[in-house]
């Protein structure tokens, strides 16, 4: 039987109701897309890692260029351009400067490819782990951590100039706690704490 034509005249809802299944609607459409998201991130890395530490650790360069063009034709027919030869290259990249399973996984919750894309070219590590785990921890857009990095807001903090060791003991406590201490978020140029502000206005003001 044909379903019934609707009466042209709306029917009276509860207050609220359409605005509540919106944002169910909208709510699992951002998880899902967060999920698959993270979901890619981990997988290239395990590519890359299985690429590194199985066929190319330790191997002369010229083999390893013969590896990735082979393995990457192969993925390209079935799976895309995505798993181009360029794109190979960034995942084993990526698993040689990440290395830590547990890490990459707590970032890629927050963080896309695209995020971890802007941070390869990094040459410092303790350079590389504060955007990280700033970008992560502030919700950093793939746009304000290009800038944050065009801005080079990790040289104009104190924490910078910092010894490594100490460098790595804030950035531990952040990764872990979510804090850092505001004494090493001053910039020369800004003596005042950015802890007195917030976070996310220090960003802007930097």
């Amino acid at each position: 039987m044909p379903l019934p034509i609707p009466s042209a005249a709306p029917a009276d809802l509860p207050d609220g109701l359409l605005i509540d299944l919106k944002r169910l609607i909208d709510g699992a459409r951002q998880r899902t897309v967060a999920a698959v998201n993270s979901e890619l991130t981990l997988l290239y890395w395990s590519i890359g890692q299985r690429i590194h530490n199985q066929i190319l650790q330790g191997r002369r360069a010229d083999y390893g260029q013969e590896v990735l063009v082979t393995v990457s034709h192969h993925l390209e027919q079935e799976y895309g351009r995505g798993f181009a030869e360029k794109n190979l290259r960034r995942m084993v990249l990526f698993a040689r400067l990440f290395p830590a399973a547990e890490i990459v996984a707590t970032l890629s919750r927050q963080l896309t490819w695209s995020h971890f894309l802007a941070l390869l070219p990094l040459k410092d590590p303790l350079q590389r782990e504060f955007y990280a785990q700033m970008a992560s921890t502030e919700r950093w857009s793939v746009r304000t951590l290009r800038g944050r990095i065009d801005s080079m807001l990790y040289e104009r903090t104190a924490l910078s100039q910092q010894p490594a060791n100490l460098i790595e003991q804030e950035l531990t406590s952040l990764r872990q706690e979510q804090t850092l201490s505001p004494a090493l978020l001053m910039t020369p140029a800004r003596p005042g704490p950015v802890a007195a502000l917030g976070w996310a206005a220090a960003w802007a003001m930097a």
